[in-house]
């Protein structure tokens, strides 16, 4: 009899260690799968959601939050976004008080993962005690963007630097070539006459790096009614800055732009695009077609006799794929 009952005890020990292994070995591999899983981003708008696919490739899965043409400053979240951020290993959103959103979206979800602030480093323009949000605009913070980016992707999947490291490179190789394509257009306009009124101050940045005026008219808005006096005073400040273009986003009424630059003896262009990307088949789908296509707006505008860009003609390269100059 107690021979049965040892040998019943070594039964049930070696049963719960083949347990305890089997358990162990399917933990093993949850972890190693883990870990080879594409990195889950939520990002915050579109120009940021554009970065991080192009950086990390097969390596993300981005789940963006404000999608194109529309106003991150003014976006009200949905719980979708709370879930979207509870699944996430990380979260890149602007910062420099762009989404006034996000740390009570962050809070409410109960995220406690990675956040990255994309904008750390930047080489920033102040109103005041105010950061200007928009340093996406600039070539120079932008490399600051995709440093940062690339530093937390790798943090997530250290195996895979080399890869990560690679496809910044090729971006930035990309953002250099168009950089100094569109310096060069820009150069031919003499700084004088570089000037252009905007409905939107979102473009200080690329006016400091291309060395254009942006300039806003004081005490008016393109998107209410407007009296012939306020008419009037907008032509008088466009005359006196020597504006050569009327640039103009999500105008509520044509018709009056097109009366202002007539009245002025100045072109209408645009619309240039400030805070978020255009659809797939717009003009300014990428980070790159939107740089390429705000500029080129603006030299052409800027250039008498020249005809307003078309927007047709965008980048079609397949997204995370190899990168060039546009």
């Amino acid at each position: 009899m107690r021979l049965v009952s040892t040998l019943f005890k070594l039964f049930l020990l070696l049963v719960l260690l083949g347990a305890n292994d089997a358990r162990t070995s399917e933990l093993l591999t949850d972890k190693v799968v883990a870990r080879n899983a594409p990195i889950r981003v939520v990002t915050s708008f579109t120009i940021l959601e554009d970065l991080v696919n192009e950086l990390g490739g097969e390596f993300v899965n981005v789940v963006n939050l404000v999608g194109p043409d529309a106003d991150a400053h003014t976006y009200h979240p949905k719980p979708s976004d709370a879930i979207a951020l509870t699944q996430a290993d990380l979260v890149v959103f602007n910062g420099l008080a762009f989404e006034g959103w996000m740390s009570r979206l962050i809070e409410n979800s109960g995220y406690v993962n990675r956040q990255l602030i994309a904008s750390r480093g930047v080489d920033i323009i102040s109103h005041g005690d105010e950061p200007d949000p928009h340093a996406w605009q600039s070539f120079r913070n932008i490399r600051v963007y995709v440093r940062n980016i690339t530093r937390a992707l790798i943090a997530q999947r250290p195996q895979h630097a080399d890869a990560l490291k690679e496809r910044q490179q090729q971006y930035l190789n990309a953002l250099t070539a168009l950089e100094e394509q569109l310096l060069s257009q820009v150069s031919d306009i003499p700084i004088s006459n570089r000037v252009v009124v905007t409905s939107h101050d979102a473009f200080g940045y690329l006016g400091r790096d291309f060395q254009i005026r942006f300039l806003a008219p004081v005490g008016f808005s393109f998107e209410v009614d407007a009296t012939a006096a306020d008419v009037a005073s907008v032509i008088d400040q466009i005359r006196e800055q020597n504006v050569r273009a009327l640039f103009v986003e999500n105008i509520a009424s044509p018709r009056l732009i097109q009366r202002i630059a007539d009245d002025a003896g100045i072109a209408v262009g645009g619309p240039l695009y400030s805070d978020a990307l255009s659809e797939a088949q717009g003009p300014a789908s990428t980070y790159r077609e939107m740089m390429r296509y705000n500029v080129e707006s603006l030299v052409i505008a800027l250039t008498p006799g020249r005809q307003p860009l078309a927007t047709q003609g965008h980048d079609t390269s397949p997204q995370g794929g190899q990168v060039d100059a546009r």
